[in-house]
């Protein structure tokens, strides 16, 4: 297709091109099917697939808006299914994990926090995959809550890799597959919530960014819509495994760009 003949009202978005809206589609079906509960690896994706396009400053600006929408859909999707007692132990901490990105975003290297935060996440993969007894669920400790909590609201500031250090935190409470999903979904869109306004103290969030999210709308709430339907037919036994496999995969994903960013 010819440069003339791409719709005009798209010199106003990032998606001048068939290859930008092509990567634009792409990411935002991996995103949303990960925000409707099938684990944090399609989420991660996201970035990396539109920073094929354009800067990943921009790829991050531009995702922001729509993972408010995805969250609005997903709260109302999972309305009324949470663990309370996770999110009120957790929230705070990731309050002021969000604070410390947002004050010490000038000099924190993303591609180290990448890096740690896949070393772990593989960690805690390889440690649940230990030889032994099944894994009971653990009952819930309140450092753990804060620890992992307030890391998960720095890295999903930083690096938007917050999802590594929620789920190590809560995969071993072994919670109802729609009960984990539901908290995760309240969990993240409070986080996004926060970050908005340090992202736009940090001047990322412009007139072209939001035009493009807006494109991208309608499709970004199907895909959660066909993600939270999936969840919904998974048995725990299949669930759980299911997401710990999205954690290594994410683990590797984070440790690979993390020494890359750092070659």
């Amino acid at each position: 297709m010819g440069a003339a003949a791409w719709p005009d009202f798209l010199v106003h978005t990032h998606f001048s091109d068939p290859a930008t809206l092509l990567a634009g589609v792409v990411a935002v079906v991996l995103v949303g099917l990960s925000k409707g509960g099938l684990g944090g690896a399609f989420a991660l994706l996201g970035v990396p697939v539109l920073a094929l396009v354009m800067s990943p400053v921009q790829a991050a600006a531009l995702l922001l808006p729509l993972l408010l929408m995805m969250d609005a859909v997903g709260l109302w999707t999972w309305r009324g299914v949470y663990h309370r007692a996770t999110l009120v132990a957790m929230l705070p901490a990731a309050a002021v994990g969000i604070a410390v990105g947002g004050l010490t975003a000038a000099v924190t290297s993303e591609a180290l926090v990448r890096l740690i935060v896949g070393v772990l996440a593989l960690g805690f993969v390889l440690r649940s995959l230990r030889p032994g007894p099944s894994v009971a669920a653990r009952a819930p400790s309140r450092w753990s809550a804060w620890f992992w909590g307030a890391l998960a609201g720095f890295t999903s500031f930083v690096a938007h890799a917050g999802g590594p250090p929620y789920q190590v935190h809560t995969l071993p409470l072994r919670l109802d597959p729609r009960v984990y999903t539901g908290t995760a979904v309240v969990f993240f869109a409070v986080v996004n919530v926060v970050k908005v306004v340090p992202y736009v103290a940090l001047g990322q969030l412009d007139g072209r960014a939001l035009a493009s999210a807006a494109l991208l709308v309608p499709l970004a709430a199907l895909a959660v819509l066909v993600g939270a339907a999936l969840v919904r037919r998974m048995r725990s036994e299949v669930f759980y495994p299911f997401m710990l496999a999205m954690v290594g995969v994410v683990g590797l994903r984070l440790v690979y760009d993390g020494i890359r960013g750092l070659g």
